[in-house]
């Protein structure tokens, strides 16, 4: 495999890992995208094989990329980038990232196409319409500015039709929020600054935000933000809830309330565990386990505002579920409170948006404990 390309972002450094070792950043596919694009352009041209071929990001980084694979024939050229996410959990770390470039008709500037891997956008709501390849707004505009930049160069027109593909990317988007957004036969080429910064979230808080707005293009008027997929499930199957008004919130509470905020539905319901959404009662909104905890003389509080006896014990507990242990009979009186308090957490943060929450309390198997209808 290539080296990496050069960290592009060293004014910014990155979190550090464990030991205090600096995490790499890495590459969004737009960026890997991008740099295979203007390099077979190029030599379509007759520009000759730029290798490393160097971008431009659209905060005004350099990064350069080695071509892993690379073609030329009559009427196309191929060239392939090995994407590097750094030190991301990426689901496309090391994906290979593809494009092969055609001479578009006379006046057609650049236009789009989704090779093996790359999914089609069917739903609307997305920043890409419907019908079309699932190659977000700044990789297009990135890789059409880098065929200006070869074109003018070369003193050619800037027509060209580019296909992007990722091999395996169909099996790869089943890990991914693409199946319920409605995008369907692969992966999506996203990136905003060009650059995948380790741990930031903000991939996951970006598919909420997208899933919000699918749901509102389909005209839905409820919606569900769950935990994890147990608390998904159980919900699914108490409201009948289609897949896409299911939005895999995960730990980012907060990232849903604050769009939502200013993207409304109706209604909203809350589906989780209950050590989670006692996090969110207590005003935490991510909900992680390294970056919040469970106050529990505030739980035992809760429980005792409640008419749950044993505050001392659930004060003394070392988790929520031992809590709700030490409530025995009075569990689901605690699992309501956990409820009413996540409910009004929730609340709070949607301000005047007119969002109606409900809360759906779960157990580890996805066992319903508790439900708070909305304004209970």
């Amino acid at each position: 495999m290539p080296p990496p390309p050069r960290d592009p972002d060293e004014a910014h450094p990155p979190p550090e890992g464990p030991g205090g070792a600096r995490l790499r950043t890495g590459f969004t596919t737009g960026a890997c995208a991008t740099a295979a694009a203007k390099a077979a352009w190029r030599a379509l041209l007759g520009g000759g094989w730029e290798d490393p071929v160097t971008i431009v990001l659209p905060r005004g980084q350099t990064p350069r990329f080695a071509l892993e694979t690379r073609a030329l024939a009559p009427d196309h050229a191929h060239a392939a980038v090995r994407k590097d996410a750094g030190d991301d959990p990426d689901v496309t770390h090391l994906a290979l990232i593809e494009a092969r470039v055609r001479r578009g008709a006379p006046g057609s500037g650049v236009t789009f196409r989704a090779g093996h891997g790359v999914g089609t956008v069917t739903r609307p709501g997305l920043p890409i319409p419907p019908g079309e390849p699932a190659i977000n707004p700044v990789p297009r505009k990135m890789i059409e500015e880098a065929i200006a930049e070869v074109s003018a160069e070369l003193a050619q027109a800037p027509d060209a039709e580019v296909e992007i593909s990722i091999p395996g990317g169909e099996a790869l988007a089943a890990k991914t929020w693409n199946p319920r957004l409605g995008i369907v036969g692969g992966l999506s080429v996203l990136g905003t600054t060009g650059i995948v910064r380790p741990y930031s979230c903000a991939a996951w808080i970006a598919s909420i935000h997208r899933g919000v707005d699918v749901a509102r293009a389909a005209g839905l008027a409820h919606v569900m933000g769950a935990t994890g997929a147990s608390s998904e499930a159980a919900g699914r199957a108490r409201f009948g809830l289609p897949e896409h008004a299911c939005l895999d919130m995960g730990d980012f509470a907060g990232g849903l309330l604050k769009y939502l905020a200013r993207h409304p539905v109706a209604r909203l319901t809350l589906a989780g565990g209950a050590a989670k959404l006692a996090k969110l009662g207590q005003g935490a909104m991510d909900l992680h386990s390294s970056r919040s905890q469970v106050d529990f003389a505030a739980l035992a509080a809760l429980a005792g505002a409640a008419g749950v006896a044993g505050a001392e014990r659930i004060a003394a507990a070392n988790t929520v579920l031992q809590a709700l242990q030490e409530a025995g009979p009075q569990a689901p009186a605690l699992a309501q409170a956990i409820g009413r308090s996540a409910a009004a957490a929730a609340r709070r943060a949607l301000g005047e948006a007119p969002v109606a929450v409900d809360v759906l309390v779960c157990d580890r198997a996805g066992g319903v404990l508790a439900f708070v209808e909305a304004q209970e």
